[in-house]
């Protein structure tokens, strides 16, 4: 494991755990749960193992255990509860907060040991729905408070990446369903972020259906060389940053000009990116879904 030590203010605490500053502030005074180390101007700072033991805390809280009672047991005995609790409840719940402990400290045995432990009881789809969709989200917002670096989030980013192409590679010998069309599965120029893509296209070709994966940064123009090859094309995007949001009417008009003039071919769409557009001011063939588990569910 690496030995990386690393200082956490109390807001980062909140970002990473979810519970309130003041929350916290309350739970050191009067439980002594954390001790924070103080700066020369009186600013609190907390250390690796007082992330580490706050998860833990937070975790039991949230199963039903009160902060009096956590408090009366010694540092060994919390972490006894914790793995105790996840063995008989929500092994989800434990595995998030132990991949973020992960990604902290750049930790790819405590990865895949966490992952394992799921894989024994677990399908993956359930595991991606279940642990990485919400620790990804998890992630995203931490990322945007600073609180984690990119190095951090790019290091757990590829190793969820890791399972989903291992998984991909284990149906690739699947020959696809008699007849089916072809899922196009591609993001727009600039846009890099692919894992809920990819979880895509596992689902896919989980189904039976042929799937072609372009992945990042594809220019529009270049998506037109697919009609060369297959007749029933139904596209697939994920808009996460980009196109930027005063763009998107645009890019949406144009790729429809360009790509959807067959009747047969549809462009499916997710993101962020498009949490404020509906479904009744897109063009023709063109549909934004909710969630990954809706567009595989609506297919």
């Amino acid at each position: 494991m690496n030995n990386i030590k690393i200082n956490f203010s109390i807001k980062d605490l909140e970002n990473l755990t979810g519970i309130k500053a003041h929350t916290i502030r309350i739970w050191e005074k009067r439980y002594n749960l954390l001790t924070p180390n103080r700066s020369d101007t009186n600013i609190r700072n907390y250390s690796l193992e007082s992330f580490k033991k706050l998860l833990n805390v937070s975790y039991l809280n949230n199963n039903g255990l009160k902060i009096s009672r956590i408090a009366e047991l010694k540092e060994e005995e919390i972490a006894t509860k914790v793995k105790e609790l996840a063995l008989k409840g929500k092994a989800e719940d434990y595995a998030i907060n132990a991949f973020k402990i992960a990604m902290i400290n750049f930790d790819q045995v405590l990865f895949y040991n966490t992952y394992s432990s799921l894989l024994a009881t677990n399908s993956f789809s359930n595991i991606f729905y279940n642990t990485f969709l919400p620790l990804l989200n998890d992630i995203g917002l931490l990322w945007q408070t600073s609180t984690i670096t990119p190095a951090q989030e790019h290091f757990i980013s590829v190793l969820i990446k890791q399972k989903i192409l291992l998984n991909i590679e284990k149906l690739q010998s699947l020959n696809p369903q008699p007849n089916t069309k072809t899922f196009v599965l591609f993001l727009p120029q600039h846009e890099v972020h692919d894992i809920g893509l990819l979880f895509i296209n596992y689902q896919l070709r989980s189904k039976g259906y042929h799937t072609i994966f372009l992945g990042e940064s594809v220019p529009m123009e270049s998506l037109k060389e697919l009609f060369n090859f297959f007749n029933d094309i139904c596209f697939v995007s994920y808009f996460t940053v980009y196109p930027e949001e005063e763009n998107i009417t645009a890019y949406l008009k144009d790729f429809s000009n360009l790509l959807l003039n067959n009747n047969s071919t549809k462009l499916l769409l997710l993101g962020q990116k498009l949490n404020n557009y509906s479904n009744n001011e897109l063009p023709k063939n063109i549909t934004i879904h909710k969630s990954i588990e809706n567009l595989v569910k609506d297919l």
